[in-house]
This record gives C-alpha cells, structure tokens and sequence, in this order.
C-alpha cells in the first residue's frame, strides 16, 4: 500500500500560542495607555463644562444683579429663587448639566476662595471626593 503524503495547511498549536502571547503582550503595553489618556480627556472636557456653567452663572448675574447665593446654589439657575422670580429668566441650564463627567454634582461655593470676589466651581474628579491625584484630581474653574 502507498501513503500520500498530504501537506496540511493549517496552524500548528504552538504557533497559535505564539501568536496570542504575543497580543497579550501587546495589549497590556498599550492598554493602560489608552485608559490614562481617557481620564485625561474627561478633565478636559469637564473644564470645558464647568466654563459654560460660568457663562450661564454671567447671565444669572446680568439679570438678577447678583450670584447665587450658597444656600441657593447652581440650583437657582433651574428654578427661581424666590426673591428673585421677577428679574429671573430661566431656567438657565438642565439639571443634567449641572453634573460633571462623572456624574457627580459640581460643588458651588459663593465667596471663593480660588477665586476671590466671584464664585468657586469644583469637580472632585473621578472618585468624587475631595484630593486625589490623577483621574481623582480635583478640577476648579480658573
């Protein structure tokens, strides 16, 4: 009886595990890089955020002749405070864009102390607490 010798065209396990070694390598170089840059993004974009929530705070001053005050907070550009429901002409923003990328709510401080004379705006970052570095770093207006 003869054989054929038949030449298969296939993979070999070895090769296989070779190949998935190597994308596993690959992707944990590249993955916690692409992650910082994500976080990073976010900041910047919460920035972005917090500069329209300044605006919106300019015409709550414009109309009303003043910023809110703490007790009343960035809810007052949604409803109206009531000492102020003749010069308001809100609601200024949703309440959806009173929250930073994180879904956490800015802070509002009426005398600020980064910002003396006006009003501080902070986003306590991605573990929405107070400190923090990296992604957890706190973000305020300028």
């Amino acid at each position: 009886m003869k054989r054929t010798n038949r030449k298969r065209k296939a993979f070999t396990l070895v090769e296989l595990l070779v190949v998935v070694l190597i994308i596993s390598m690959l992707a944990a170089f590249v993955a916690p890089r692409m992650f910082r840059g994500i976080g990073r993004t976010k900041s910047q974009l919460t920035r972005a955020k917090m500069a329209t929530i300044e605006n919106v705070l300019g015409r709550f001053y414009i109309d009303c002749g003043r910023y809110p005050d703490d007790s009343e907070g960035l809810e007052a550009l949604i409803i109206a405070p009531p000492d102020l429901e003749e010069k308001w002409s809100g609601p200024y923003v949703k309440q959806s864009e009173l929250l930073d990328l994180w879904e956490n709510p800015y802070i509002y401080i009426a005398e600020g102390e980064i910002n003396p004379g006006t009003f501080d705006l902070i986003s306590w970052g991605a573990d929405g607490m107070e400190g923090g570095e990296g992604d957890d770093e706190d973000i305020y207006n300028d």
